[in-house]
């Protein structure tokens, strides 16, 4: 296995780690504030979307001090975790995108140079 298939390899990785962060949250707010807060799906689902945006539209919001705690603890960390996944998949996009660019220029530039 070359360095680009080890680099491939560990970005692939790395993406589905973070969807699966991102996807696993989703999920764990949904389940909880369904049955804690008696939410129909889609309103848990909504809410926990919300949240770890950090919208907070207000329309809904944790009645009971249990989920008080979770909402609490699911902002803390919920958050974080979703800021650095989207930071690290965005990240990953921008130095995909900057090689093309380069590798445009330098073929650019070496047929300028094969020109003259």
């Amino acid at each position: 296995m070359n360095k680009t298939d080890e680099e491939k390899d560990q970005l692939r990785a790395g993406l589905i780690a973070a969807s699966g962060a991102v996807l696993t949250l989703l999920a764990t707010g949904t389940i909880v504030y369904h049955y804690i807060e008696g939410w129909s799906w889609v309103s848990a689902l909504y809410f926990t979307v919300v949240t770890m945006a950090t919208v907070g539209y207000g329309d809904l919001h944790p009645t009971t001090d249990l989920s008080r705690l979770f909402t609490i603890f699911f902002i803390l960390f919920g958050v974080t975790i979703a800021l650095a996944s989207i930071t690290f998949i965005g990240g990953q996009y921008l130095s995909r995108r900057e090689a093309k660019v380069k590798r445009r220029r330098d073929a650019k530039q070496a047929e300028k140079n094969k020109n003259n």
